[in-house]
């Protein structure tokens, strides 16, 4: 049928996901497994129905937008600010070491400098809804490691926003073999710097006086429904107001909005509402990964595909541990961030893409990108296991109907 795309979209997904998930869960396997099954099974690259991809891709964004602002709820700037002395050196020596070594694996096979520049980068940013999804499952977020890991990704998201402002004059100046204006780059980091800046502001001074006024006055209308859709309509707000206005990502300004809303006496309640709806949208971004995947990389690359895996896996865990080590961290938290970082996702899809228009970036590199990030989020839960003493992930508590509270 046409003109239902979207619905198709959505009952594929969300079907095959929970056969998928529910089958690699009885197997004792991470759910994401059979997650990525299904958006395989419903991709292009597989025979029968077809997803539309853009659509999906769209809404594992909305994922990611709900997922921020719930952490934002949970955490205090207070919690992110006692870790800054770690996580900002840590994640910025580790996505810089990252992005050389894989660079430099890409020049050995030959690939131009661009591309491989380009590549380098894409593999230094790990996934920010699969590393959270861990930390949420397991109860980590108020943690000390949670709180590192999270600002971890903050930073991430701040250089991943600052790589795409200066990467179209860096591929503009480096491929016509004119000279790169210092001061050119310069000023685009210091807008780009200096927008976010102001949006934090905002969000943090007029946000976190306005958000909770806002919210007790739907609140005081008693009604639920619009309880519910006055959160998700402030989430998307916010995070759309960041992206268009203030040139910051989906999830930094959906963050921020969930940060001004902490503290606040719904804010509880608010995080609860919206928990079903982040749950939904979270898994359709591992069924939007799946749907990219082309089986046929393995066969024309194994060896770089191999190559850039390692890199991603071995490479991320082995110069996120060595920082935090230093800094005189546990053994535990050292690994839990190394391993929870040692997987690419939804920014490195970004960079790829861009990397596609700016044609720098052939479709066969972009095709080993979506293989070398989907190995590794299917590999990371099983890595996770590795790291001594981690709750397991515990299950969403179902609260009992009236009837049923009654009965007992």
């Amino acid at each position: 049928m046409e003109g239902h795309g979207l619905i198709e979209t959505l009952v594929a997904a969300i079907v095959l996901a929970f056969l998928f998930g529910f089958i690699a869960s009885r197997l004792r396997l991470s759910p994401i497994v059979g997650y990525l099954f299904a958006g395989f099974a419903v991709g292009p690259y597989s025979p029968g129905f077809t997803a539309d991809l853009d659509l999906a891709l769209q809404l594992s964004e909305i994922g990611v937008i709900l997922l921020m602002f719930g952490v934002g709820l949970k955490i205090s700037i207070d919690d992110l600010w006692s870790v800054r002395w770690i996580a900002v050196p840590g994640s910025v020596l580790q996505t810089v070491f990252v992005a050389v070594l894989g660079a430099g694996v890409c020049l050995a096979f030959g690939m131009p400098v661009v591309e491989a520049v380009l590549v380098g980068i894409a593999m230094s940013i790990a996934s920010t809804i699969v590393f959270l999804r861990v930390l949420e499952d397991r109860r980590l977020l108020k943690d000390e490691e949670g709180r590192i890991s999270l600002s971890w990704l903050l930073v991430e998201d701040v250089i991943i926003i600052v790589a795409i402002v200066i990467l179209p004059a860096l591929v503009g100046a480096m491929a016509g073999g004119a000279q790169v204006s210092l001061v050119a780059i310069g000023t685009a980091v210091g807008i780009t710097i200096g927008k976010i800046a102001l949006f934090v502001v905002l969000m943090l001074v007029v946000g976190g006086r306005f958000f909770p006024w806002l919210i007790v006055q739907i609140a005081h209308t008693k009604s639920r429904e619009l309880l519910s859709l006055g959160t998700l309509a402030l989430a998307l707000g916010v995070a759309g107001i960041a992206y268009f206005w203030f040139d910051a990502s989906f999830a930094l300004g959906a963050f921020l909005g969930g940060l001004a809303l902490n503290g606040s006496r719904f804010s509880h309640k608010v995080a609860e509402d919206s928990l079903p709806l982040r749950d939904t949208f979270a898994v359709l971004f591992f069924v939007a990964v799946g749907m990219l995947f082309d089986p046929g990389v393995l066969l024309r690359q194994p060896v770089m595909l191999a190559a850039l895996v390692a890199v991603i896996i071995a490479g991320k865990a082995i110069l996120a541990y060595v920082p935090l080590r230093m800094l005189r961290q546990s053994t535990r938290t050292s690994l839990l961030v190394a391993l929870g970082t040692a997987q690419i996702g939804e920014f490195s899809f970004v960079l790829a893409g861009l990397g596609r228009e700016l044609n720098v970036l052939t479709s066969e590199t972009y095709n080993l990108i979506l293989g070398a990030a989907m190995i590794s989020i299917a590999v990371n839960p099983f890595l996770l296991r590795l790291v001594p003493d981690l709750p397991p992930a515990k299950p969403a508590k179902i609260e009992p109907t009236a009837k049923e509270a009654a009965s007992a």
